[in-house]
Formats: structure tokens, C-alpha cells, sequence
């Protein structure tokens, strides 16, 4: 975003003053609801940018320079008629509207992009496992997805069932420090100790994930921990399988 939010800020505040003075030879034969209209298109090209800023300032342009080129009295910034001011605060008023729709719009398939990454990832996992490869390229492709994923640093492996008092990330995808649960969505992952996530299956504890988020914040939500503990169940039937045909190994 920020290689074209200058532009689009600058476009924002001199479209609309070029359109209305485009449009200042037609205005005694051009009706002022049309021009409206077609300031609201400029309006909607900015705000799908979904910068907010942008959005309010292209919304705000338009209404000044709609008001001094195209109302009664021209090139002043008085209003005459009860109409065009209607049709002012409407410009105001649309476009900032226009502007959080485009914004929640693009959130939103941001959040699908997102989705559609996980699933992926999880389907890579749980195809790398079917054809029953390395259980070590296993392991190092779930530690890349699981960085990925979480948005933290690092992640290692352990192998065993020891467990320490570490926090921890469960099957649920709650994440607690002893009997203490974390809201993570407020104050992120711990960063002053590795956060654990067992390996399991069956029932069994194969291993587990240490989860290093020091150098940064990081606040995956439920879906994403949910994902992260996905992605280790796989490794842990990976490891189940890969013992019940190598059990002397």
C-alpha cells in the first residue's frame, strides 16, 4: 500500500477539482444531480484503494469544488439553493460510506486470501504425510508453516514427551501459562519464553513444537492457532506411523 497511498492522497484532493472545472462550459444546460453522480464515481475509484484517508479527502474535494464550480452563485463558495446543498452533504456523506465499504471489502478478501493460505498449507501437510516421506522434511516444512502461520520468529522441535512449565498452546487453541489462560488477540504471544505445542496422536505426546515469538508482538487469532495445532497433529501421525513400521529404530 504504501508504494501508492501518496498518489492516491494526492489524486484524491485534485480529481474532483479537474472534473468540476471540466464540467463549468456545460453547467447551465448540465443538471447538478448528474454532475453529483459523476463526482461519486471519482469518490468510489479512490475509496477502492481502501485508504480511509483517501476516501474522506476525495469525498470533502469533491463537495467544495462541486459547490464553487457548479452551484449558484459560480466560483464562490455560497449555496443558493436548498437543493445543491442537499446534494453537497449527500457528496459527503456518500463518500465516506463508499470509503468503509471498500475498506471492510478489501479486509475481507484479505481474510479469504488468508484462509485460502492455511487450507493450503494444511493440504500440502497432509499430502507430504500420505505419501509418507522423511518425517525430518516433514518437521522443517510444518516449522516454516508454522512461523508463517503464527507470525512469530522461529519454531523447533523436540522430540519425547517431556513437559515443562512453559506456556502452552492447546488442542482448543487456547494458550495458557499453568492454570493462567492468555488473551492472546489483546496482548499477543508470550515473548519471554517459547511457547509449546505438543505433538500428538492418539493420545500419545510424540514431541512438541517450541514456538518463538521474542523478537516481535505477534496476536494470531483462533482460527490461526487452531491451524498451527492442525499442522502439528499431522506431524504427530506422521511420527506414529513412521514408529509402528520402524519400531526397533
Amino acid at each position: 500500500m504504501e508504494s501508492y497511498r501518496n498518489p492516491v492522497l494526492v489524486g484524491s484532493l485534485l480529481v474532483p477539482p479537474i472534473v468540476c472545472a471540466l464540467l463549468t462550459p456545460f453547467r447551465d444546460n448540465f443538471d447538478n444531480a448528474n454532475a453529483a453522480l459523476l463526482l461519486v464515481v471519482v469518490i468510489v475509484a479512490v475509496a477502492a484503494f481502501g485508504i480511509r484517508l483517501a476516501g474522506v479527502l476525495a469525498a470533502v474535494s469533491s463537495a467544495v469544488w462541486f459547490d464553487f464550480f457548479l452551484t449558484v452563485p459560480y466560483n464562490t463558495f455560497t449555496i443558493n439553493s436548498s437543493d445543491d446543498v442537499e446534494l453537497t452533504i449527500l457528496l459527503v456523506l456518500i463518500g465516506a460510506a463508499v470509503t468503509e465499504i471498500a475498506i471492510w471489502g478489501r479486509r475481507q478478501q484479505a481474510r479469504a486470501s488468508r484462509h485460502r493460505g492455511y487450507l493450503d498449507g494444511v493440504i500440502t501437510t497432509s499430502q507430504a504425510v500420505a505419501a509418507g516421506g522423511s518425517t525430518d522434511d516433514l518437521i522443517d516444512q510444518v516449522r516454516m508453516e508454522l512461523t508463517a502461520v503464527l507470525g512469530i520468529d522461529a519454531v523447533k522441535f523436540v522430540a519425547g514427551d517431556k513437559q515443562t512449565k512453559a506456556p502452552r498452546l492447546n488442542p482448543d487453541g487456547s494458550v495458557t501459562r499453568g492454570s493462567y489462560l492468555l488473551k492472546v488477540e489483546r496482548d499477543g504471544l508470550p515473548t519471554n519464553s517459547e511457547i509449546e505445542l505438543a505433538v500428538q496422536h492418539a493420545g500419545e505426546t510424540r514431541g512438541r513444537f517450541l514456538l518463538i515469538a521474542a523478537a516481535r508482538i505477534a496476536r494470531p487469532d483462533l482460527e490461526q492457532r487452531l491451524v498451527a495445532v492442525a499442522l502439528a497433529d499431522q506431524v504427530g501421525a506422521a511420527l506414529s506411523t513412521h514408529e509402528a513400521l520402524h519400531p526397533h529404530l
